[in-house]
């Protein structure tokens, strides 16, 4: 939208170069025969000089030899703005389109002037007004779709601009609006039409550019929003804000290497500093560089001693190189009264576990507790540690008990469906999984599952459906959202649809059994014996345990060598 200072940019446009003169210009000597056009010219020369006092008297003479003439009131009431004389260019302007209702000028000045005050309602009509006498201006019509746009008055909005790009083809503002229109009215496609249209008009134009890399973010056009701020980064002044956002970009789509390179070059421009260099370094953990990681945080710890998330993600990098002991060294250097502490405890609680030192664990978690017992995630992982021993009896009698200390923590409702279903209580998990989604409706996480939880059990599939297909929204790329959505299909027995989406979830997911079996048994219920054949045994190969996966190779095989 128009800010309040590109609205008296707007306003101090008009009378430098917007406002018309007579049709014949006087020369000086009109001043001397006391005709209206001459004192006018004065006016205007008097205020080119930097006179506003003189400008103005002039204007009041012009205006008493012609009352009807338009030309110096609106002069005048420029000056008096220019000069924070605003109420009176307001009254001056009103009188105007009074003596003069079809001078275009005195319309649409007064609308810039109330509009940079935020009297949208007062300015609409004088707009209105000023778009009227001239559609294909590009002022009025930018200003008053602008205003209508923040009023939700689309349609309007949309109206009023494209018919200044009918009348002015050539207008990459008004292209440009129609891409702003349509981005607020979250008609993301239609928007990127115009601002590609701005763009060939006016290809200079940055802002347009810009908004058209976000719109391709709206549209999870990832790839599409990137070339186009890389393409940006060439001419742009300042690159700070684009490498930025390319970084955000390139981390969210775990492009990593990617992301590095940005991060590198704003280190080379001067613009490194500790958030850029905690990227890095959480950037080497997910690359696996664990010794370039360390390397980084323990620099970082020597200026940064008492940043306690430094202390966690140094912990990480060690844990993964199994120097356990200088984890956990890590994890405990952080205080009780940290957000990062709950994590660091769990850390630790995995670390001993995986020592054989289950009893410590426990110890330790139920004394974080103590510690610090309004913390969920020491409850959560309490009952993790319960149930990696085999016990998710316990873990679920832990979080029952203090269920009533956390009515509203979808996290806590979750674990329990997921406890409920291992312990065969399919019902009971589908309603935890239901409470998690009244919590907190973009639970992608609780949304798959429950939907799955209604494929596997062959009911309620319309309702599945909608289910997976909610949380594919939050997430479209994710394999194993994508293999509940086949396996629905499956269920359903649309097979076709079943096999499209399944081979995509084993293409996001290779090393997952269970859905390469399901890609199996989808092609095994099309008998295609062959394809069928070749999934079992892929999966096999990734869980040589599964008794069940034997069976339904042996069966094809049966059935294959018995065809003739």
């Amino acid at each position: 939208m128009l800010n309040r200072l590109l609205l008296f940019a707007f306003c101090a446009l008009l009378c430098s170069c917007a406002i018309n003169s007579p049709a014949t210009v006087p020369s000086d000597n009109f001043r001397e025969a006391g005709t209206a056009i001459g004192l006018y010219a004065q006016a205007r020369i008097a205020w080119t000089e930097g006179n506003a006092e003189r400008a103005i008297l002039l204007c009041r003479e012009a205006r008493a030899a012609d009352p009807d003439s338009p030309y110096p009131m609106v002069l005048e009431a420029d000056i008096l703005l220019k000069t924070g004389r605003v109420q009176e260019a307001l009254a001056l302007l009103e009188k105007t389109t009074q003596v003069a209702p079809d001078f275009r000028d005195a319309h649409l000045l007064a609308g810039s002037i109330l509009a940079s005050l935020g009297k949208d309602n007062e300015a609409i009509p004088y707009l209105r007004k000023a778009v009227e006498f001239d559609p294909g201006k590009e002022e009025a019509a930018i200003q008053l779709s602008t205003i209508l746009i923040r009023q939700f008055e689309y349609e309007e909005a949309v109206n009023i601009l494209k018919n200044l790009v009918k009348n002015r083809p050539e207008s990459a503002l008004g292209n440009y609006y129609l891409g702003k229109a349509y981005a607020q009215m979250r008609l993301f496609k239609d928007a990127a039409q115009y601002y590609k249209q701005a763009l060939q008009l006016r290809p200079d134009m940055t802002q347009a550019a810009i908004d058209l890399a976000i719109t391709y973010e709206a549209m999870g056009e990832t790839d599409l929003a990137i070339n186009t701020y890389r393409d940006l980064l060439e001419d742009a002044e300042n690159r700070t804000p684009l490498l930025h956002r390319l970084v955000q970009l390139a981390i969210s789509g775990r492009r990593y290497e990617e992301a590095l390179g940005y991060l590198e070059r704003l280190n080379e421009m001067g613009m490194g500093n500790s958030e850029n260099s905690r990227k890095i370094g959480l950037i080497y953990l997910e690359l696996e560089r664990y010794d370039e990681a360390i390397t980084l945080f323990n620099e970082m710890l020597t200026k940064e001693p008492d940043d306690y998330l430094l202390h966690l993600y140094l912990g990480s990098a060690y844990e993964e190189k199994n120097m356990l002991e200088q984890a956990k060294d890590q994890f405990e250097q952080i205080p009780d009264h940290n957000p990062a502490y709950p994590e660091a405890m769990g850390r630790i609680a995995s670390i001993l576990r995986e020592q054989g030192k289950t009893a410590q664990a426990e110890e330790l978690l139920k004394t974080a507790i103590e510690k610090n017992g309004s913390a969920v995630e020491l409850h959560l992982y309490l009952a993790a540690l319960y149930d990696s021993a085999d016990n998710s009896k316990k873990a679920l009698e832990h979080l029952r008990s203090i269920e009533d200390d956390f009515p509203n923590e979808p996290r806590l409702h979750f674990r329990m469906g997921v406890l409920l279903d291992k312990q065969n209580d399919k019902h009971g998990s589908i309603e935890q999984m239901k409470k998690v989604i009244e919590l907190n409706p973009d639970d992608a996480q609780a949304l798959n599952y429950l939907g799955y939880t209604y494929a596997e059990m062959a009911i309620h599939l319309d309702e599945a459906l909608s289910y997976i297909n909610r949380a594919l929204a939050l997430r479209p790329d994710d394999g194993f959202f994508i293999d509940s959505l086949g396996w629905v299909y499956y269920q359903m027995k649309k097979y076709d649809q079943a096999i499209k989406y399944l081979k995509k979830a084993v293409k996001l997911v290779p090393e997952d059994p269970t859905i390469t079996e399901h890609l199996a048994d989808a092609y095994a219920a099309r008998k295609d014996a062959k394809n069928a054949l070749k999934y079992y045994k892929k999966a096999k190969t990734l869980d040589p345990a599964k008794e069940e996966l034997s069976i339904k190779i042996q069966q094809l095989l049966r059935l294959e060598s018995a065809t003739p």
